[in-house]
């Protein structure tokens, strides 16, 4: 990724190490209002953050796409998602920033299946989800008072209430898809053997791995993987690996300095023209279409207020 991308701990502030445990709580008009509403594309290393907007619109930024956003609304933005976000004037609502891996680790251990709604970038609308909206704001302001009041294990506290958020975020989720049928424990235990998969993808995207390797170094067949990741994800196991691949390919397109070519042969591609071909089966473009179409999006507009397109 470019240089040109600012890495911060919070929006304006100096980069801290991604191992750096933290849970920080603040309201979005008090950072964003700095910023005139405004917040360039950016990255935190090793934190992640959640917003509750509970009023006001925007658009929110997240690798290259745009998300419409209109209160209330819940906003996911793990660690290493460049984001950015242009706000109307009267936005409002809590965020907490907080420790990616140190949030992980608590939620494997209690609760497996919320890994995938800490790990994915989503603006979630709320509005019909009345009883789990009217839990949100108490879990929040219960964060706030844990990390202003420093009375001891306020770290600990913090991330157990903000897993409880997550809890709740994940209900919101299984509202909007509906038709889940499985039990909680099943779930834990499928979402557990997916999420060791993602992170052998992680590890290994660049190199091209097929399916057959990841399913044989998990201990199941290809086509058991790919059960297994439709079941959790609605996706193939080759549609995980693609979507990853085509994740890094976006990012760097849009937000880094590396030629197509360069690119091309970072992401383990034979050649320029494989990549190409590759990209726009996914999706519907070409690489240097698609960098200069998102670049444009992301380039400032100068107005004040954000108009969401319904």
């Amino acid at each position: 990724m470019s240089a040109r991308i600012p890495h911060y701990a919070l929006y304006g502030h100096q980069a801290q190490p991604a191992w750096l445990d933290m849970v920080h709580f603040e309201w979005i008009r008090e950072r964003s209002g700095l910023h005139d509403y405004d917040i360039a594309p950016h990255v935190h290393d090793g934190q992640l953050q959640l917003l509750y907007v509970t009023q006001g619109q925007g658009d929110v930024f997240i690798d290259g796409a745009t998300w419409p956003m209109v209160a209330p609304a819940l906003i996911v933005v793990p660690a290493r998602h460049v984001h950015g976000f242009r706000f109307s004037r009267d936005i409002d609502g809590p965020v907490v920033t907080a420790a990616q891996r140190p949030l992980e680790s608590l939620v494997q251990v209690g609760a497996p299946e919320l890994l995938q709604h800490v790990r994915t970038p989503r603006v979630i609308d709320v509005a019909a989800s009345v009883r789990q909206r009217e839990a949100l704001m108490p879990l929040f302001e219960a964060i706030e008072r844990e990390t202003r009041t420093h009375a001891g294990s306020e770290l600990a506290a913090g991330a157990a209430l903000l897993m409880a958020v997550f809890v709740q975020l994940a209900r919101i989720s299984a509202q909007l898809q509906p038709g889940s049928g499985e039990t909680v424990a099943a779930r834990s235990r499928k979402a557990a053997q997916v999420e060791r998969f993602r992170a052998l993808v992680d590890a290994r995207f660049r190199d091209r791995v097929p399916v057959e390797a990841y399913a044989d170094q998990l201990g199941l067949s290809a086509g058991q993987l790919t059960r297994l990741t439709r079941d959790v994800l609605g996706q193939s196991a080759l549609d995980v690996v693609n979507a990853r691949i085509l994740h890094e390919a976006q990012r760097e397109l849009v937000y880094g300095g590396l030629s197509i070519k360069q690119i091309a042969a970072q992401l383990g591609f034979a050649d320029e023209a494989y990549f190409g071909r590759f990209f726009k089966q996914q999706t519907g473009h070409t690489p240097s279409g698609f960098r200069a179409a998102a670049r444009d999006r992301l380039a400032p507009r100068g107005r004040d207020v954000v108009r969401v397109v319904k």
